[in-house]
């Protein structure tokens, strides 16, 4: 949830947090590696755990002295303080195994990858309320049922909120205060940039007066975090710099309290890079606030996606060489809040995003998209690959050249086999056997305009699929595609919806996270700004690179089967007047005030969001019942 005024200013903010390190890595441990499973040794994860490696690569400092020169050694500007996370983002993301979405509870959940591993969003329900953060905004509101619905609680925070967990009574609240940086002596470029990234655990067995239980602090802004059980799992990364002669190291605060991480706690890499800056992972438990958190710092570059199944973390970053691009992996294990690492590896390319690898029985699968170049000839081109790692990361088979000169645009595991959508001017959806871990294989693939940029599994032989539509290689209107992968060899696409023209988004393409979908009610709901175009403007007709402006917003919401395909049900707004009319905000900038974020359902009743208000429809039948305003 997100206001106008709020997101330019949080826009110019990011823009320092992009410059600000962004580094993860993990931890050294020693012992000797047991034998490879076999080569059929897949199926239901396991908790397979061979000895950790001699030392993963990572060692401690052992002075503070040895970190100065360790940092005055960087490629970057020397002495003084050093970016990271020039190469890429961050995020924490995870799955083991996927699981189709079927709310046997009687309401919506998160849409995460895996069952277990929950993803911090800035809405949460338990069925009777929604909890809900707008920029600093916290709001518990009664939803269920929706004649007695209101706010019952409304507070304002320090800082920006990022995201909410909810386990049973406990709310956890993960918030950074809005950015401040300070320049350095003489305001040279050593300017000090700091924040803290804070975890609140509130007590909300009474909605209308939650509890404070405890809040723990730690230098950096707020990476991403997930719950296990009874743990979240945050990860925070502020920048590693050099000011009057002394390096400024990561700090955790709580209860008053200031620890400061000292050099002999923080693990790094002898390799060098052109950025550092000192990550922090912070284990929390929610419920026993007497347990203390765990945490680890790390220092080191270009980290890019960060990987979660119920049993390890997987670390990964792009490095590099001479040789062409390649993706450096480390496997964490983690169990019940701590942590030990356990090996390291690598595969070439570059991962598109956390649906770009999965853990499945003893074996990690990664997708990567690799760019070759022809020294002598100045030709370089791309091409995508699969590959299957062991337990100790060494790369057990590999599928290689697929679709050259075309890059992943999605990609999606499910259980034994891996999905991969590929794109330039057509879009190829590859169907990957993963059966024999050793030799993974094309079974089948179609090819059809448009592209997909996420994948959803309906069930074990179909998968939706979100994108956009193409026309002379263009990107168009968002388009809706129902794909039967039963006979491998032959996928099909049985069912499409297009909406709007060239313009038209929506956050699912970029956020699975505003994606609704259930099977059990044939349900589907997708927030939406459609843009349309004035074939007025253009008397010669419309050319493929036209661009529409956005006339309306709001949540489309369908019914999807296998015997009907994709029926357009309706569609739900929150914006009226001239705002709706004209697509207020959204015209120039795609986000408004009265913008739909997220939908979720309870019972018989579908719930929208946005930064105004909870909006009640019936879920059948789309009449509205009410609203709850935020205003």
């Amino acid at each position: 949830m997100r206001s106008g005024q709020i997101k330019t200013a949080l826009g110019l903010a990011m823009v320092l947090v992009v410059i600000a390190a962004v580094a993860v890595g993990c931890f050294a441990a020693s012992g000797s590696s047991t034998a490879k499973p076999t080569e059929h040794d897949t199926g239901t994860p396991v908790d397979w755990k061979p000895e950790p490696l001699p030392s993963g690569g990572l060692q401690r400092f052992t002075s503070h002295q040895e970190l100065k020169d360790f940092l005055g050694t960087a490629p970057s500007y020397p002495g003084y303080f050093h970016w990271g996370a020039e190469r890429g983002t961050l995020s924490l993301d995870g799955a083991a195994t996927y699981s189709v979405a079927e709310n046997e509870p009687g309401y919506s959940q998160t849409n995460i990858q895996v069952e277990g591993v929950d993803e911090a969003d800035i809405i949460k329900t338990d069925g009777e309320y929604i909890y809900l953060a707008t920029d600093n905004l916290l709001v518990i509101a009664r939803a269920s049922p929706p004649e007695k619905a209101r706010i019952l609680y409304k507070t304002e925070l320090e800082g920006y909120i990022h995201g909410l967990f909810i386990n049973g009574d406990r709310l956890v609240v993960l918030e950074n205060p809005w950015l401040a940086y300070a320049y350095g002596p003489e305001r040279s470029l050593s300017f000090n940039y700091v924040t803290k990234t804070s975890v609140r655990v509130y007590d909300v067995t009474d909605r209308e007066s939650p509890a404070l239980q405890r809040e723990l602090s730690v230098d950096g802004y707020y990476v991403s975090a997930r719950m296990i059980g009874d743990y979240v799992y945050l990860v925070a990364s502020g920048s590693a710099w050099i000011a009057n002669d002394n390096v400024s190291l990561p700090r955790i605060y709580e209860d008053g309290g200031t620890v400061e991480i000292q050099p002999a706690e923080i693990w790094h890499s002898d390799t060098p890079d052109y950025g550092y800056g000192f990550t922090t992972i912070m284990s929390v438990n929610t419920v026993n606030d007497d347990e203390e958190p765990v945490h680890e710092t790390l220092l080191l570059g270009g980290a890019s996606t960060i990987y979660v199944s119920p049993s390890n973390i997987y670390v990964t970053f792009s490095n590099w060489s001479s040789e062409g691009e390649k993706t450096d992996i480390h496997r964490i294990h983690i169990n019940e809040g701590q942590i030990e690492y356990h090996a390291a590896g690598e595969v070439p390319g570059s991962l598109l995003n956390q649906f770009s690898m999965d853990e499945q029985g003893a074996y990690f699968r990664v997708a990567t998209t690799s760019w070759e170049w022809n020294a002598s000839t100045f030709v370089g081109g791309q091409s995508n690959g699969v590959y299957v790692l062991d337990q100790n990361l060494d790369i057990y088979g590999r599928l290689q050249n697929l679709a050259p000169g075309e890059s992943i645009y999605s990609a999606r595991f499910m259980g034994s086999r891996c999905y991969l959508v590929t794109f330039k001017q057509v879009d190829p959806l590859f169907v990957i056997d993963l059966t024999d871990p050793a030799q993974p294989k094309v079974l089948g693939e179609l090819k059809i305009t448009g592209y997909s940029n996420y994948l959803h599994p309906y069930d074990e032989n179909h998968i939706i699929g979100i994108g956009k539509e193409t026309d002379a290689g263009l990107y168009q209107g968002v388009k809706i595609s129902l794909f039967d992968v039963s006979d491998v060899a032959n996928p099909k696409e049985i069912a499409k919806y297009e909406i709007g023209d060239r313009g038209t988004d929506s956050p699912v393409l970029n956020d699975h996270k505003a994606f609704l979908f259930d099977r059990s009610k044939n349900l589907l709901v997708l927030p939406v700004s459609v843009a349309e175009i004035d074939p007025s403007q253009y008397p010669g007709g419309v050319p493929s690179w036209g661009y529409g402006e956005v006339v309306w917003q709001g949540a489309y919401v369908f019914d999807i089967s296998l015997e009907s395909g994709l029926e357009f049900r309706g569609k739900i707004t929150h914006c009226d007047g001239e705002e709706a009319e004209k697509g207020g905000y959204v015209r120039y900038y795609g986000y408004s005030s009265c913008s739909i974020e997220r939908s979720l359902y309870i019972g018989d009743v579908l719930y929208t969001i946005s930064d105004q208000q909870i909006g009640m429809n019936d879920l059948e039948t789309l009449e509205v019942l009410g609203e709850i305003s935020l205003s």
